[in-house]
């Protein structure tokens, strides 16, 4: 059974910096793309950053310049590097991946648990 596990949210204060992590594991085929997205209180959940099978990248505006996406494909790991973090990235982060299990042949999209990530003095 397909799970996405992340870790490395936290408290920060601005200006600082996490990583978080998400490894996907169980039963799978192969992965296309992987991601993060966000939802703060009271707010949708927004895309912070995807990358593709073939590494390009997709930032939203208000992470360019401060986050960086990469991915570890032999581990099937995606990371956010998140600098200068403002109080305003304070969020729920999901990690996201479209996977092809072993057992099917259609692509499917998996979530993980959610890790906070608070910016705060």
């Amino acid at each position: 059974q397909v799970q996405l596990v992340e870790s490395g949210g936290g408290l920060v204060q601005p200006g600082g910096s996490l990583r978080l992590s998400c490894a996907a594991s169980g039963g799978i085929f192969r992965i296309n793309a992987m991601g993060w997205y966000r939802q703060a209180p009271g707010k949708q959940r927004e895309l912070v950053a995807t990358t593709a099978s073939d590494g390009s990248t997709n930032y939203a505006d208000s992470v360019k310049r401060r986050f960086t996406i990469s991915r570890d494909n032999a581990k099937n790991t995606v990371y956010l590097q998140m600098n200068s973090l403002q109080p305003e990235d304070t969020a729920v982060y999901f990690c996201y991946a479209r996977i092809k299990p072993v057992v099917l042949q259609s692509w499917l999209d998996y979530w993980g648990q959610g890790t906070q990530v608070t910016v705060s003095s």
